[in-house]
C-alpha cells in the first residue's frame, strides 16, 4: 500500500517545512497555473516561516502576480521575467533577474542548488499518482533533486493528458485546499489587431506546426486560423483562444507545458486524445523543433529597429519582462524545414504618436538579434527579411511601419547608413 505524508493546513505545512531547512535555503516555487499561492498567503501569516528562504522559479507576467520576496525582509526570488508586482522588489534588490531562455532555464532548474520544492498537484488517482495537471513546464527538472517536498493538492486540478505524475509518497508532507488556479486574460484588442491577424493567418501553411507567444497576437491569430487543415498547435503555452479551433479540421494535434485559460478551458481539454503535456525539455527543445515540418512561431514584440532587430523586456528603458522562450522558437522555426520565425506588433502606441518600428531600439539590451527573425508583420504588412540586404531590410521594414511615421524613419535611416 502507498505510503501516505501527513495532511496538513497550509499554515502547519509551511512551519513544518520551515523547520527542515537551513537557516538559508532555496526553495523552488512553480509559476503559471501551478503556483501554490495559498502557501504564499500561509507564510504571510507567519512571516517568520520565510526568513533567509530564497524563492526560485519561472513566473509569467500576467499571471503570476505574487512576490515571495516581500514574505520577510531577508527572504529573495530569483526568476526569468519581472512584471510590476515584482518591481518594488526588483528595486530594493531582493529579485535577481537571471536573463535566460527558455532552454537555459531548463539547464538552470538542473543544476542549481535546491533544498526544498513545493508544488501544485491533482489528487492523486487510484495509484497514488499526482499530476503536475495544467502545468508541467518546469518541476520536471528540478522536483527529484529537492530533499524536502511538500504539496498543495488541489481538487480543482485535474489529470491532464500526458501530465507527468509524483507518487504522493514523494511527499513529505501535503495541504487539501481546492483554490482557482492561476489563469491569463489578454484583455481587448485592439483595432489593428484583425488586420495583423489576417497577415500572419496568410503564411501559416496547411499542416504546418505552429507556435504562439501569450498575449493579444495569440488572441487575434488562432480564431483566424479556424479554416486552415490539420495543424499541430506546438507551444509553451495555450490559452482560451485555442477553444474556437477544436470543433473542425483545423487542429490534429496539441503539445504543450501549460494550460492558461478559463475554467471552461481545462474541462474541455481534459481527456483531448489531441492534447499530450510536456515539459520545455520537449517543447522548447532545437533539436525537436528542428523536426517539425514548417514549425511556425509567431510572437509579439515591443518595437523592431532598422536592422531587424526586436526589444521584448523593456519599456521606457525599464525592465517590464523577460526574454523566455521567444529566440528557442524562433532558432527552432530557422531550423525547420520550411519553418517561419514571425514577429508581430501594432505599428503604434500612444494613440499613434509613437511607432513602433523604430530607428535603432531604445532598449537598453537586444532581446532577439537581427538574424533571429525572418518575417515582421503590422497593421500594415509583412515585411519578409530572408535574403535582404541592410538598405533592403531597412525598406521593407519602413514600408510596414504607419504611414505618418514612414519619413521620420527613411531619414533616420540615410543618417545611420551613412554612419556604418
Amino acid at each position: 500500500m502507498t505510503a501516505r505524508p501527513p495532511v496538513l493546513s497550509p499554515d502547519a505545512l509551511v512551519t513544518r517545512l520551515r523547520a527542515r531547512l537551513p537557516g538559508a535555503a532555496r526553495v523552488y516555487v512553480p509559476g503559471v497555473a501551478a503556483e501554490p499561492y495559498v502557501l504564499a498567503e500561509a507564510f504571510a501569516r507567519d512571516p517568520e516561516t520565510a526568513r533567509g528562504l530564497t524563492f526560485f522559479g519561472v513566473w509569467i507576467p500576467g499571471v503570476n502576480r505574487t512576490d515571495w520576496s516581500a514574505l520577510h525582509e531577508t527572504a529573495r526570488f530569483e526568476t526569468i521575467f519581472l512584471a510590476p508586482q515584482l518591481r518594488e522588489g526588483f528595486e530594493a534588490g531582493r529579485i535577481a533577474f537571471l536573463p535566460l531562455t527558455y532552454t537555459k532555464a531548463w539547464r538552470w532548474l538542473e543544476t542549481c542548488d535546491v533544498d526544498a520544492a513545493i508544488l501544485q498537484v491533482s489528487p492523486p488517482d487510484s495509484n497514488g499518482d499526482c499530476s503536475l495537471s495544467l502545468s508541467c513546464d518546469f518541476t520536471p527538472a528540478i522536483w527529484a533533486r529537492a530533499p524536502v517536498r511538500v504539496a498543495q493538492i488541489n481538487p480543482a486540478l485535474p489529470s491532464m493528458p500526458g501530465a507527468p505524475s509524483i507518487p504522493i509518497s514523494a511527499f513529505d508532507a501535503v495541504c487539501e485546499v481546492e483554490s482557482e488556479p492561476r489563469g491569463y486574460e489578454a484583455g481587448d484588442l485592439p483595432d489593428a489587431f484583425a488586420q495583423i491577424a489576417r497577415h500572419v493567418a496568410g503564411l501559416v501553411e496547411d499542416r504546418a506546426a505552429v507556435q504562439f507567444g501569450l498575449g493579444k497576437v495569440q488572441l487575434a491569430v488562432l480564431p483566424a486560423l479556424k479554416h486552415h487543415k490539420a495543424l499541430t498547435i506546438h507551444s509553451g503555452m495555450v490559452s482560451d483562444p485555442l477553444l474556437e479551433l477544436l470543433d473542425g479540421d483545423a487542429v490534429a494535434a496539441i503539445r504543450t507545458g501549460a494550460v492558461l485559460g478559463s475554467r471552461a478551458l481545462a474541462d474541455r481539454l481534459t481527456g483531448e486524445k489531441r492534447l499530450t503535456m510536456t515539459p520545455v525539455s520537449a517543447t522548447h527543445s532545437g533539436a525537436v523543433l528542428a523536426g517539425l515540418a514548417r514549425f511556425t512561431a509567431i510572437n509579439s514584440v515591443i518595437e523592431v529597429d532598422l536592422f531587424g532587430q526586436a526589444n521584448v523586456e523593456f519599456v521606457g528603458g525599464r525592465q517590464v519582462s523577460g526574454g523566455g522562450g521567444l529566440s528557442d522558437f524562433l532558432r527552432g522555426a530557422q531550423a525547420s524545414p520550411g519553418g517561419k520565425a514571425i514577429v508581430a506588433l501594432a505599428s503604434t502606441a500612444k494613440g499613434g504618436t509613437l511607432s513602433r518600428i523604430v530607428p535603432r531600439l531604445t532598449a537598453p539590451a537586444v532581446s532577439l538579434s537581427r538574424a533571429d527573425i525572418d518575417i515582421v508583420v503590422t497593421e500594415h504588412g509583412a515585411a519578409d527579411l530572408r535574403g535582404l540586404g541592410l538598405d533592403a531590410r531597412a525598406g521593407a521594414l519602413i514600408q510596414i511601419a504607419h504611414p505618418d511615421h514612414r519619413a521620420m524613419l527613411d531619414s533616420a535611416w540615410q543618417d545611420i547608413r551613412r554612419s556604418l
